[in-house]
Order: structure tokens, then sequence, then C-alpha cells
């Protein structure tokens, strides 16, 4: 088993390929420039990123490469099996928290409008066109588009997808966790989930073979606005970041967006909401941990538990 560690899209990156050979050793190399290549087209820190100038575009068409029309179109689809919870509409919002750059160079003192002048709801997805026949999108004056974890799973899984055609793999992007099977043989790779209220502590340690892992938390990106300490998980219903009971929710699902969208979608519900809406998802596994420090899971979640 090799390994390769690397900073990419303002996280750590870790790559994991269950093969000692020099072939592996040789993709593991190139798993940067992997992500060099994808950061180009998708980051909104990035002033000549792709989607930077898309959000630029101001109400015209702009006709977009095929990964940014891939990972726009999940976002979309995220926002609709959502009813809205998790868009890609929230740039605006966090712009007006402040949060304009990596997350590492916020910390160390960036500026913002009270938060009182900053509840405004996120723009309707719904208003973002798109013509496939042509791969053209429209993003209307006042909307910004930001991908977010959206954009960095579908990199884990796509680079995990990658290093499979040589062995089973597992990617890490700061959190958002890819592992997929090789055709040969398939590696069941433990993961821990990690305890928000003890960080050096794991909740448990779950063995997935196949699929992404996601985990949505306030517990990380933190920063103060005015007198306020604010995060960066965004209500789009009010424009400023969630008020909720849950901590973290953890996901396994499937997709990279699944696991995203319904990590993030658990958090703003809320812990008495979240399993409602769980129960209609039969192909997730989830792990709720509220504020008080009381934990929940569903049975495929358990199922799971090394």
């Amino acid at each position: 088993m090799q390994h390769i560690t690397f900073r990419a899209m303002g996280s750590t990156i870790n790559a994991v390929i269950d093969d000692d050979s020099p072939r592996a050793a040789a993709a593991l190399r190139d798993v940067p420039a992997w992500f060099e290549a994808w950061e180009q087209v998708f980051s909104r820190f990035r002033p000549t990123s792709e989607l930077m100038r898309l959000n630029a575009a101001c109400g015209r068409w702009v006709e977009v490469s095929e990964l940014l029309w891939e990972v726009l179109s999940l976002a979309m689809q995220a926002a609709a099996w959502t009813d809205g919870l998790v868009t890609p509409t929230v740039h605006t919002a966090l712009v007006r928290l402040g949060y304009v750059r990596d997350f590492e160079a916020l910390r160390v003192g960036e500026t913002a409008l009270p938060l009182s002048e900053r509840a405004q709801p996120s723009p309707d997805w719904r208003r973002i066109e798109r013509d496939a026949a042509r791969r053209l999108v429209r993003v209307p004056c006042g909307v910004a588009l930001d991908l977010g974890g959206i954009a960095k799973g579908w990199c884990a899984a796509q680079a995990a997808q990658r290093l499979a055609t040589i062995a089973p793999a597992l990617v890490d992007a700061g959190g958002d966790i890819a592992v997929a099977p090789s055709a040969a043989r398939t590696t069941r790779f433990p993961i821990g989930v990690a305890d928000p209220h003890q960080p050096e502590s794991l909740l448990a340690v779950i063995g997935v073979a196949g699929g992404c892992v996601a985990t949505s938390g306030r517990d990380y990106r933190r920063w103060k606005v005015g007198d306020h300490e604010v995060h960066h998980l965004i209500d789009p219903r009010t424009g400023l970041p969630a008020q909720t009971d849950v901590l973290t929710a953890t996901v396994i699902a499937p997709e990279a967006w699944q696991a995203e969208a319904a990590a993030k979608t658990l958090l703003l519900l809320g812990s008495e909401a979240a399993p409602r809406w769980l129960q209609a998802q039969p192909n997730l596994a989830a792990c709720l941990v509220r504020d008080d420090g009381q934990t929940w899971h569903n049975e495929r979640f358990a199922a799971l538990l090394w």
C-alpha cells in the first residue's frame, strides 16, 4: 500500500492505493497535477478560474467545459434533491460574510460588515439557465456560483477512480472521501469518524469498500464578523450561517455529490427533522453529533462499523 499527501483546494489531500508496484507509485505522483488542473476550473478563490469567469459574465450565455458542465449539473441535481437546501448560489452570502479567500488566510484577520446587515436569502438556483445541446450556461446578474464541496467530492471520486484502474484506492480531499475498488479486487478501507467535541478522538471507525463519505460540520471553518462567530455552512433560506443543533453530520453514499448534499441537508434540518428526511433515502448511511454531545446513527451506518 502506498500513499501521497499534498495541499490543494485549501485542504490536505491524501491519496492511497493498495498496490506496491512502480506503476502505482507513478500514478500517485500524478494526483497533485490532477487536482491543480481541476482547481483551475472550479475554484472561487482564483479570479482566472473557469467558474469565476462564468460568474463575471453577468447574464451572458457562456460555453463551458465538459468538467464545469458536469459538476454544475451535479450541483443543480443536489439543489433539486434537497429542495434548495443545498444550492450553488450561496457564493454572495459567503462573500458578504468575508469568506473571500482560502480559509487559512481568512483566519489571520478578514473584515466584513456587521452580521445584522448580511441577512439575505440566497438567489433561487432555478434562475440558472442551461442549454445542454450547446453546453451553454447563463448566470443572471447579481447571482454567483460556489460549487464548494460538490466539486471537491467530485475531484476525490475522479482521482480514486483513476487510481482504481490499477488497484483499490482511497482519496481524502479535506474530509470528502472517495473509495474505489479495482476490477480485480476490493479493499475495505478503515475510515475514522472524528468526535467534534474531542478532536483528537474518534467516535467510530467504519469500513468502506466503495462509495463516498462526506462530513458537514460547524466545528472547524469559523471566524469573527464583528462580535459574532460565524461558520461557512450557509442556510440559503436566510443567507446566514445555519442555526441548528447538529454540530456535525457524516454521510456515506454511492456518489460524492449525494454524500456532500445529504450531510449538509441533515445538518441544516437539525436533529429532529433529519432522521425523517433520511428515512426516504435508503442508500444513505449517516451519523449525527449534536451540540450537547448526543449522537444518532441509522442502521445502515451501524452495518459499516469496523
